[in-house]
């Protein structure tokens, strides 16, 4: 299997995953858009984004959100792909406060490639939370968030230059957007 098919068939295989969630504003997004546009933000800032990278952006919610197992990942793509994926993935035993604390305790501990995905899923996640913000949050729930994802980008050890300007940029525009709001 050549790049491009299994670029592809992560495509799928996070797809089918992911094929009855939605992304939580008014829009109602199939959530697959949102691995997409993480893949897509890797493919197109790193000129020598590697399939592994591509594979794991694309494959990075699919163990915190559906039945998926890393052990699937690693059948289908390979221990790299899978362990790329186990560095990105919360632990979903936790509650939501104790996931987040740990994303920016363990953010410093994270490879290049994991890095690189946690800023560009962070980068679509604030961007979202201002063009189609989760239905019922409040402006001080979406500062928030937008505080926390600075707090997870500050702590990795690696930052992509473009990745991190444009991560900054949106977080910038994020909070002013939400002093108006509010």
């Amino acid at each position: 299997m050549n790049d491009h098919q299994i670029v592809l068939k992560a495509t799928w295989f996070a797809a089918t995953a992911h094929r009855d969630q939605r992304r939580k504003g008014p829009l109602a997004r199939p959530y697959i858009n949102h691995c997409i546009e993480v893949s897509e933000m890797l493919a197109s800032r790193i000129g020598d984004a590697s399939v592994v990278l591509l594979c794991g952006a694309l494959l990075h919610d699919v163990v915190e959100d559906t039945p998926v197992t890393l052990a699937d990942i690693s059948r289908e793509f390979g221990a790299e792909v899978a362990a790329l994926v186990a560095e990105v993935s919360d632990d979903r035993t936790l509650s939501r406060t104790a996931r987040k604390q740990a994303q920016i305790e363990h953010a410093p501990m994270l490879s290049y490639d994991a890095a690189m995905i946690k800023i560009a899923d962070k980068f679509c996640n604030v961007r979202d939370l201002t063009s189609d913000p989760p239905t019922g949050w409040s402006a001080e729930r979406l500062r928030a968030y937008v505080g926390w994802a600075e707090k997870v980008v500050w702590a990795l050890p690696h930052r992509h230059p473009v990745l991190s300007a444009e991560f900054f940029e949106v977080c910038a525009h994020a909070h002013r957007k939400i002093a108006r709001i509010s």
